[in-house]
């Protein structure tokens, strides 16, 4: 398995640190375009409750520096415009806004999470424009490929047009990370299996896997109120990572085996809050080191 950190020190010559920034963009399934409430599991904060805040992109950048510098040693940075939907808007105002990030002598990567419905050719035009500044990292939240549970998460676009965003992109040599989530509603191992699978299928060159958090602030939490859903218990999670990860080819960079939620609007399942504990518990089941 090719972690991350592995991948960052082999292909750049060092461990690089992701700076979680908010670009100040919205999502078609919030503005009405697709839906209003986004997709089920998403937080009010567009899944971005990690990243700093505020119009001024240099300060963000400032501030994110400062929360890691005790652990940076000689470490490089990535920009990671994470909240919502990042290449949702016109050509001139995402030129606008990262060209120059990825001018700046401090930033290694940018790395920008979008919806595969939401890179026209003009956009993925840029992209391959930014990327040869500096390497461009995309990624997309899939989350599964079966098609009763991407209607049940609103995710609001069919697998096909995935696999054709990631066609797009990687001919233009950028790096595509996919995002799975594990443990939705109905969903049985074979399932998460085939998502896998059919991201691979499609050609990414990195995976996150996502363990499925009920938070107070998504629609998700009344489905979990109302007991029509449960959660994973740690060691169905792990059982489901050990059935995955062996699937994952050497060429595929594995960029997270779990996921934290925040505390402060943690619904479900509690165990996850733990993490130390349950990276601990990952790597022992995995072998790793």
């Amino acid at each position: 398995m090719l972690t991350v950190d592995e991948y960052c020190r082999k292909t750049y010559g060092k461990k690089l640190y992701k700076l979680a920034l908010d670009g100040g963009f919205t999502c078609p399934n919030r503005d009405g375009t697709l839906g209003t409430g986004g997709c089920i599991f998403c937080s009010r904060g567009g899944s971005g409750e990690f990243a700093e805040g505020g119009s001024d992109i240099d300060a963000q950048l400032q501030r994110a520096k400062k929360r890691i510098e005790k652990k940076n040693k000689n470490g490089g940075y990535i920009a990671y415009f994470q909240s919502y939907t990042n290449t949702y808007a016109p050509t001139d105002e995402l030129r606008r806004r990262f060209l120059p990030v990825v001018q700046r002598d401090d930033i290694d990567v940018l790395s920008i999470a979008t919806r595969p419905d939401c890179l026209p050719n003009e956009t993925v035009a840029l992209l391959k424009e930014l990327n040869g500044i500096k390497p461009v990292w995309v990624e997309l939240g899939f989350q599964t490929s079966k098609p009763e549970s991407a209607e049940f998460i609103r995710r609001g676009y069919g697998n096909e047009v995935f696999r054709d965003a990631v066609r797009r992109l990687t001919a233009c040599g950028i790096y595509v990370i996919a995002h799975m989530i594990i443990g939705l509603p109905n969903e049985t191992p074979e399932d998460m299996e085939n998502t896998l699978r059919y991201m691979l299928d499609c050609g990414v060159n990195g995976v996150k896997l996502q363990l499925l958090h009920v938070l107070t602030d998504s629609d998700l939490y009344e489905n979990w109120k109302r007991g029509e859903i449960s959660t994973l218990t740690l060691d169905e999670y792990l059982d489901i990572l050990a059935l995955l990860v062996p699937i994952i080819p050497d060429n595929a960079t594995v960029h997270r085996l779990t996921g934290d939620g925040s505390k402060r609007t943690l619904a479900a399942p509690m165990w996850s809050a733990d993490k130390k504990h349950v990276l601990n518990a990952v790597h022992q089941r995995l072998g790793l080191k």
